[in-house]
This record gives C-alpha cells, structure tokens and sequence, in this order.
C-alpha cells in the first residue's frame, strides 16, 4: 500500500512540474508489428503523461495466441531529427495473472537453429506459464521434475520494446533492435529510469511494448516473463540535442545501449559512445575518460536472442563532476 502512494504522489508532483502537461487517458486497440512512419494512434506535447497499457492476447496464458504487437506511433509534436526523445518509466505493473515465457526449437542462445546448427537435436519446445500476484509482485512456476517443486520470484517488470520510427522510408520488425531502439530487452528499462531515443522524423512516432514481469540478462530462452500491463509514460523532448544511440538513466548510472552483431560490436558501440558522451557533455580527456571507464564502468548483455544482439554500457554516476560542460541528457 505504501509502495502504491509514493508511486501516486510521485506521478502527481511529475503532472504538477509541469504546469502546461497533460494527462491522456490512453487505451490501445490494435498493435503493430514494425516500426515505421504511420498514422498516429495519439498526439501528445513534450511533458505529456500518458496512462495506457500494453496490449493483451491469449499469447500470455496457456491458450497460446499470436503476439499482440507493439503500441503506436505516438506522435510528438515538435520533435524534429535535431531534437531526442525522452521518456520517463512511471509506472509498469502487469494486470494480469499470468506471464509465458519457455523454450524454442528455433529461437534461443542454447539451441540449434538455422544459422547456428549442431550435431545435436534442438531443445525441446516447452511453454511456461507463470501465475503472476500482482499485489505481491512475485510471480511463481511450478517444477515437476526438478528438487524443487514450485520457485516464487520477486518481479522487476520492464519494457522489452521502446522505439522510434527508422530512418527514410523503412520499415522493420518489432523484433529488431538498433539505433531507434526496438527490442532492445534491457531490463534497465524499467520503473523509474529514463530513455532517450534518437529522432528520425519530424514528430518521432514513439512505439513501446513487449513487458517482462522479470527477464534476466541476456534473455537466453528468447522470452523474458511475457505478460501485458498498465504503463504510465512522460515524454518530453530535448531540443537542438541529437544522440547516436539509445541512453538510458537512472539513479545510480548513466546508459548507453548498442545492438548489432556479432555481440563484440555490440559492445564496442555501447561502450564508444560513452566515452564520447563523458568527453563532449562531463568535460574529460577523451583518454582518461577511456581509463576511468575501464575501472569503473559495468556492462549488462541485454540480450543475445535478437535479430541484433544489445550490450547496456553503465557508467556510475557518483564518478561524475558535478555539473556538465553544457546542457546534456538529465
């Protein structure tokens, strides 16, 4: 109940900072299954909240179901290419009891597919359905054939699935995490942390989806705790500012994320940009920010299941100076 009050309050001191926001009440109908630039399903102002959810299918339960794909575009109006998009996580809570996750015969780091074939047979297919309480936010699974009969965990729900609309003319699937964002399946993405996404197009033509009630890194299976939940959302934009990647922030670190393959591009992106993030905005030698990193500095595998694998780089903001060079990402 306590917890339920600070998140009420908090989401009223955001509204009340910013005296010109609104508050859209949001319900999606249909999702997407690509990012591209499309008829917008809302249009909302920088500071704008947004109380909505992520959409529901049988995907999630034991009925099985096809993937309800992601909520958007939400366009903003005012944002350009020279601008970056801001959105601050609120609130994630799933509002349902169930999540699915499970194993694959063709998708999944530990399993022969396609690309990546063995001499042996794939990992049996497996659907796992979690009974989620969300008043307790822990989510349990039954074990029939292991010591342990039932597991109980404690859930960090997160949004698998925060992007722009691509460049030029293109159109991607929802799977695909790069540049824009995209299925990106950090689990830094979560309640209380902040994205920022580069823009393409005029109005970014924002999408999210794709919650995890918990997911660990590297999503090894190819599924996170799959479930739907009521998501509330302020974005905002920071003008005249471009970035390269997606960042992330939260209290304690600051966040880049760079998806490619092969995993060891993936990391070098995320960890270049950093580097250049605390030389152009933190005022440090490009080297010795390059030195100070390498002691400090933690990466998270985000994922290594997806079209493109995604590396966090984090950067411990207790290290930091305390004021920037000029106007960076908050």
């Amino acid at each position: 109940m306590a917890r339920k009050m600070i998140l009420s309050v908090l989401l009223l001191v955001f509204i009340a900072c910013t005296a010109a926001a609104e508050l859209h009440y949001f319900r999606p109908s249909r999702g997407h299954l690509s990012y591209s630039v499309r008829k917008p399903v809302l249009r909302v102002h920088p500071g704008d909240v947004i109380e909505t959810n992520t959409l529901y299918s049988d995907f999630f339960t034991a009925k099985d179901g096809p993937w309800p794909g992601e909520v958007g575009p939400i366009f903003v109006q005012g944002a350009t290419p020279e601008d970056t998009l801001v959105v601050r996580i609120l609130k994630i809570r799933p509002n349902i009891p169930t999540g699915r996750s499970g194993t694959s015969t063709s998708y999944g780091l530990l399993t022969a597919t396609d690309l990546t074939p063995m001499l042996h047979d794939p990992v049996p297919k497996k659907a796992h359905i979690w009974k989620i309480d969300v008043q307790k936010m822990t989510a349990s699974l039954d074990l029939p054939q292991s010591r342990i009969k039932t597991i109980e965990v404690e859930l960090k729900p997160m949004l698998g699935r925060l992007a722009t609309a691509p460049p030029a003319d293109q159109a991607i699937p929802a799977g695909v995490p790069s540049n824009f964002g995209g299925n990106m399946d950090a689990s830094d993405a979560c309640e209380g942390a902040t994205v920022y996404l580069p823009i393409f197009h005029d109005g970014a033509y924002f999408y999210f989806g794709d919650v995890h009630a918990l997911q660990g890194d590297g999503e090894i299976t190819g599924m996170g705790i799959e479930t739907s939940a009521d998501v509330t959302l302020q974005i905002d934009i920071l003008k005249g500012k471009k970035i390269a990647w997606p960042r992330l922030e939260n209290k304690d670190y600051i966040m880049v994320a760079g998806s490619v393959r092969p995993l060891i591009d993936a990391f070098r992106i995320a960890h270049v940009e950093m580097v250049k993030w605390l030389e152009l905005e933190y005022g440090f030698d490009r080297w010795e920010a390059l030195e100070v990193f390498s002691q400090v500095g933690c990466a998270r595998v985000a994922n290594v299941v997806d079209p493109n694998f995604t590396v966090v780089a984090k950067f411990p903001k207790r290290y930091l100076p305390a004021g920037p060079l000029s106007p960076r990402v908050p």
